[in-house]
């Protein structure tokens, strides 16, 4: 993987954090503008995110999420992770890597961008709700299996996306990102991304939040374990849609 490539998902999962983070914040945090915007506005915004950070991160195939990554490796018919780059393990450590810190990056940002609200918001669970993901009702196998579902779409038509002829690109993926938040997103926040949620758990956890509580460490495994599982099914079942473009 190339610096340039590096760079390119760094900042492209940045962006992606940054207003999807921002948009959970705008929404939720006393005394924004958008306060009280509701759960579309919530999924728009995270669609639009997505769609910021593919175009930025073009250099380096896009993936923006671990899961993508994950199902990309698995899948037999897809033969570079991104443009020029091979399915080798430094490369996919080096996708996470990135990932990770732009997501992080992101997260930092978004607080600074909402700071004065974060100060003002007196709840504890709302301010970690900018930063990562909570169940609505919390059962640990089924808010994995509703991850591990989410995911696996996200993944699976990614992958189908590359076999048709849309042209649709970016905006094919954040529509994407939009209906899976608005039909599968109610029980979990649909994280469907481990970087997503677990960079910004870690600088949640790190920062010096005024009145920040707990990082919800007890859950933080459920939207990192279920992506990465919905993504390789993913990309294992894309293959019987995708094999027979192949041999075609």
């Amino acid at each position: 993987m190339s610096l340039e490539a590096f760079v390119a998902e760094t900042f492209g999962t940045m962006l992606l954090l940054l207003l999807g983070g921002g948009v959970v914040a705008n929404v939720a945090l006393r005394g924004t503008k958008g306060n009280n915007g509701g759960f579309l506005m919530v999924n728009f915004g995270w669609g639009l995110g997505v769609f910021a950070g593919v175009y930025v991160a073009a250099l380096s195939g896009a993936h923006l999420n671990p899961a993508v990554t994950v199902g990309l490796l698995v899948n037999a018919d897809t033969a570079t992770l991104g443009p020029d780059i091979d399915k080798t393990l430094v490369n996919v450590l080096l996708y996470f890597a990135a990932q990770m810190l732009g997501a992080m990056i992101g997260a930092v940002l978004c607080y600074l961008a909402y700071k004065q609200h974060f100060d003002a918001e007196p709840d504890a669970a709302t301010k970690l709700g900018v930063f990562s993901t909570g169940p609505a009702i919390r059962s640990a196998p089924w808010n994995l299996l509703t991850e591990i579902i989410g995911t696996f779409v996200l993944v699976f038509v990614i992958i189908a996306f590359a076999g048709t002829p849309s042209g649709l690109g970016p905006l094919a993926v954040a529509l994407l990102v939009v209906g899976i938040g608005a039909s599968l997103g109610g029980p979990t926040g649909y994280a469907i991304n481990p970087a997503r949620d677990l960079g910004p758990r870690i600088v949640h956890a790190l920062l010096p939040i005024k009145g920040k509580g707990g990082s919800d460490w007890s859950y933080a495994w459920v939207p990192v374990v279920g992506p990465l599982i919905g993504g390789a099914l993913g990309g294992l079942l894309a293959m019987l849609i995708t094999l027979p473009a192949v041999t075609g």
